[in-house]
């Protein structure tokens, strides 16, 4: 496989080995940081799915309530996200990635103030704009560190923190809220907001420390290894199309990959905000056995993600890597809606179904955009990408919310979503072309 790299680029084997080096070596030096940071972000979006489960009786909120109270936090996001990502891009990624860990951290502890609904969507949708950036940054960031062919994996790794996030937070989570309930006169969903903000605050003084914007400044390299890894950037970059701000924000393929996103949203916000409620509609209660639960899915999904990853760049394939998730994704969603209220094996199984097949999907997307995106276009168009596609989190649980209060069952809602997730598909098909993204 390296040989076959070091002939489409025109490098020979030697000169692929030591490219192998540098970015072995690039990798080790952010991954492990940019990983643990998106595993607390993760965990700090979507912790509210499992403080629903003891706050909304504290405070008498009802199902359609917590459905928007959740989804709020993407209308800040998107609002937030298109500048926030062109300041990245103007001010480096050290700087802004940092201001981003910090702010969320203060608003998500913030969240244990909450006291009526109103309080709810305001500091949801505060937590949304202070994150706004933090994926679509990273993914920038990435794109001026590795090339499309080792980027795949670089992406997997990175979003590797969302099932991780589940197999740490479940946990974590449920142990809060099992045991910390009347400590020092608050109850276990406000420390659950308190205790799991207190990482990101940390890391984004970490980042702010660690990071370099460019591989130009990078001393920790040597200067031989900056040659190599520029000389790798300056020939990918041949295949960048686009790097207009212009084209970034209304380019048409920019705004078909919105809505692919959007449909396939559907169905992460799912499992991220309503996880723990479908385990708990297949008749378990304790909130400690729910999060020991929820990390079955997540390990599943993490094997899936990093199998996809390495088919993809050695095949240097992206669509069908796309698609096979999605699709592999909606029997899940449909045993949940039809066989798991009231049955705990279903419910898991379709659960673990549904939870690989579409975080697995998620890192093989974003290998589209940045296929022929680059510079400032790339910096506007995945931050359009992401905020537009993400709206489907401020859809998604409002709808399932709104059909859970109606219907008193996940059924309709979960139904919904399998449909979402067949549209992407289909659309990706019809109008991706193999052409444009498969380098």
């Amino acid at each position: 496989m390296t040989i076959d790299i070091a002939v489409a680029n025109g490098i020979d084997g030697s000169r692929a080995q030591t490219g192998d080096a540098v970015f072995k070596k690039i990798a080790w030096r952010f991954m492990p940081l940019l990983f643990i940071c998106y595993v607390v972000a993760y965990l700090d979006r979507v912790n509210v799915g499992f403080a629903k489960l003891t706050m909304l009786s504290d405070l008498g909120f009802s199902d359609a309530a917590y459905g928007v109270g959740a989804g709020i936090f993407f209308i800040g996001y998107f609002m937030a996200e298109v500048p926030s990502n062109l300041i990245l891009h103007r001010v480096g990624a050290r700087r802004w990635i940092a201001r981003i860990m910090i702010t969320w951290a203060v608003v998500s502890a913030s969240m244990a103030l909450t006291q009526s609904t109103t309080v709810f969507y305001i500091l949801r949708f505060l937590l949304g704009v202070a994150e706004a950036g933090f994926l679509p940054g990273i993914l920038l960031y990435l794109s001026q560190w590795f090339p499309a062919h080792r980027r795949g994996k670089m992406v997997a790794i990175l979003m590797a923190g969302n099932p991780v996030s589940g197999i740490i937070g479940g946990p974590v989570s449920g142990y809060i809220l099992h045991s910390m309930n009347g400590v020092q006169g608050l109850a276990a969903w406000q420390w659950l907001f308190i205790l799991e903000a207190i990482p990101a605050a940390i890391l984004g003084v970490v980042v702010l420390y660690f990071l370099t914007d460019k591989v130009g400044e990078a001393r920790w390299l040597h200067d031989d290894e900056r040659t190599v890894a520029v000389a790798e950037l300056e020939a990918d970059a041949v295949n960048i199309t686009h790097s207009s701000v212009r084209y970034g924000l209304t380019g048409g393929r920019v705004w078909l990959l919105c809505v692919i996103l959007f449909f396939i949203v559907m169905g992460t916000s799912t499992i991220g905000f309503f996880q723990p409620t479908i385990i708990k509609s297949a008749g378990i209660s304790d909130p400690l056995t729910i999060g020991l639960l929820t990390i079955i899915p997540y390990v599943a999904a993490l094997f899936g993600m990093f199998w996809a990853a390495r088919s993809s760049d050695r095949q240097r394939e992206r669509r069908w890597h796309v698609i096979i998730p999605v699709l592999i994704a909606v029997p899940g969603f449909l045993i949940c809606a039809v066989f798991g209220q009231g049955s705990p094996l279903l419910s898991m199984i379709g659960l673990t179904i549904a939870t690989a097949g579409i975080i697995t999907s998620l890192p093989m997307f974003w290998a589209l955009p940045s296929s022929f995106l680059g510079g400032a276009g790339a910096a506007a168009g995945i931050a359009l990408i992401n905020s537009t596609g993400n709206l489907a989190s401020f859809v998604g649980p409002s709808l399932m919310g709104w059909l859970q209060g109606l219907t008193q069952s996940l059924t309709s809602g979960l139904a919904i979503v399998a449909i979402c997730l067949l549209i992407s598909v289909v659309m990706i098909l019809l109008w991706v072309p193999a052409r444009l993204v498969n380098h």
